[in-house]
């Protein structure tokens, strides 16, 4: 048994996506034996995370600045909002770097199997966003998941009463993708989301 410090930090470890216990007791053990080039440069940057690091009020992405640098930079369009579940599929379109417009993280999908409904997203924040009549399309860009599209769909009921364009991502093959090895409901959305050569 390791010192109860010890067992504390690969317990915290263990708690991040895509750590079980073993991968957290070896990377404690790695931050442990680089303490100066690893351990403690990883906990200033934490701190300095946890004590500059906000959530934007307009769109909920997170950064230094309220609002965001994202909702106050006069080059972006704000006439298009593009709707995502969290802030890593904000950072994934940004880096892809097609999308100029603003956003809005609902902070998850429907679902109501873990108990998420409309009043535990936020969704009022985004239809007082349509309402300001600057918005001329909202991109749906959420999960092809069945609580995504659940989500898809009510929010499409939601701003049909406004003077909107409401759109969703094209969904289907991949780039380079083989139809054997694709699922049904890949190929299905492939199918119909076809368009002209």
């Amino acid at each position: 048994m390791s010192a109860p410090q010890i067992e504390h930090l690969i317990q915290l470890l263990s708690r991040l996506p895509g750590f079980g216990p073993r991968s957290a007791r070896r990377g404690a053990l790695f931050l442990m034996d680089k303490k100066d080039s690893h351990l403690l440069p990883l906990i200033q940057a934490m701190q300095e995370v946890a004590d500059h690091v906000k959530v934007c009020p307009i769109c909920g992405n997170m950064d230094t600045e309220t609002p965001c640098s994202i909702c106050t930079n006069s080059k972006r369009d704000g006439s298009q909002i593009c709707v995502v579940e969290d802030v890593a599929d904000l950072w994934a379109l940004e880096r892809a770097g097609l999308f100029k417009g603003h956003y809005h993280v609902l902070g998850g999908v429907l679902s109501a199997l873990d108990g998420i409904g409309p009043d535990e997203l936020k969704i009022d924040g985004l239809i007082t966003r349509v309402q300001s009549g600057n918005v001329q399309e909202v991109i749906l860009a959420l999960p092809a998941t069945v609580d995504g599209q659940t989500t898809v769909h009510y929010l499409a009921e939601r701003l049909a009463k406004y003077p909107v364009k409401v759109t969703t991502l094209s969904r289907g093959v991949p780039l380079g993708g083989e139809l054997d090895y694709l699922d049904d409901g890949t190929i299905q959305m492939a199918f119909k989301s076809r368009r002209d050569v």
